[in-house]
């Protein structure tokens, strides 16, 4: 079955350093491979591509990416050199590639004008974010700006884990509960709901989010968090319970989950309208993940619209 990707990562030059940070929580043998890899753009990825039956992929930095710069100025720039060299990337193979561009939030209104050139010059098809910037969430109204403007041009912002800005006691002493293991969920879960408990949806009723590793476990939660927000005391402006903002606004991904149990999950709590195939290259298996989605206890038309019917109408491919 034909399918449509979309956390699917590379790295552009110069973001090498960023890549650090992340170093010693990978095995080296396999870290050695994805850094083969995340380079790549052309004979190894379109092969993986063919073989998983993927027409497109929409390609994002890796993280930490940008994210992880602490200078704004050279935030900016090397945002928009990232964009520029994926772009041009893309140009190679415009039928395989889309891509989503990479912003400077340490800049707001810079990053505003920066997915604005992305989308109405490059054709990128929406915007990924690697987690907090200089320990700040995107509930935070600084950021706005940037959402007006990711709401004006109506694409979507894939919110992507990224590393932390601080440790909590709970993973100290314990370098197994680190990153993508458990950590990055923990942050990317959280950021989400940051946004539903601070009212971003409600000021940009149109903002349609991403989350990738089917929904960082927020799909078996919803309904805990409805129950426990009923009595809190906390919570009284909501408009909806956390549940329909969730509903309305996240849609997930399969990355990096080949389970049955978290894909009929991810269905049966948010619809099978809001979850989408992607294979989170080059750190997971993409046959495994394509093979999985293939096999999967779901009928022709519910495989179809999360393997590319849902991404050409989001994306409007």
């Amino acid at each position: 079955m034909r399918k449509i990707a979309l956390e699917e990562h590379f790295s552009a030059p110069g973001f090498e350093k960023y890549l650090d940070a992340v170093v010693p929580m990978f095995d080296p043998a396999a870290l050695a491979t994805i850094e083969k890899l995340l380079p790549e753009f052309d004979d190894q990825r379109i092969d993986m591509m063919d073989r998983c039956e993927i027409d497109i992929a929409i390609l994002s930095q890796t993280a930490p990416g940008v994210q992880g710069e602490a200078d704004s100025n050279n935030a900016v720039k090397t945002a928009s050199a990232s964009n520029d060299f994926l772009a041009e990337r893309i140009s190679r193979h415009s039928e395989r590639y889309r891509g989503f561009a990479c912003v400077a939030l340490q800049a707001p209104t810079e990053a505003a004008a920066e997915l604005e050139r992305c989308v109405n010059e490059l054709k990128f098809v929406g915007v990924l974010v690697n987690g907090q910037t200089g320990g700040e969430y995107l509930d935070d109204a600084k950021f706005d700006v940037f959402w007006e403007r990711v709401s004006a041009l109506q694409v979507p912002l894939y919110l992507h884990p990224g590393i932390p800005y601080d440790q909590s006691r709970v993973f100290t002493g314990r370098p197994e509960l680190k990153g993508a293991i458990w950590e990055w969920t923990c942050d990317t879960a959280t950021h989400a709901l940051r946004l539903v408990f601070g009212g971003v949806f409600d000021r940009f009723p149109n903002v349609k989010v991403i989350l990738g590793h089917m929904g960082e476990t927020l799909p078996f939660s919803l309904w805990r968090l409805d129950s426990r927000i009923a009595i809190s005391s906390f919570g009284k402006a909501m408009k909806k319970p956390p549940s329909q903002y969730i509903r309305d606004h996240i849609l997930v991904t399969t990355s990096g989950v080949c389970a049955n149990g978290p894909l009929l999950c991810s269905v049966s709590e948010l619809g099978e309208d809001s979850v989408m195939f992607s294979t989170d290259y080059p750190y997971e298996n993409a046959e495994i993940a394509a093979r999985f989605i293939e096999d999967a206890p779901l009928n022709t038309e519910q495989k179809e619209k999360i393997c590319f019917r849902t991404a050409e109408s989001l994306f409007k491919l």
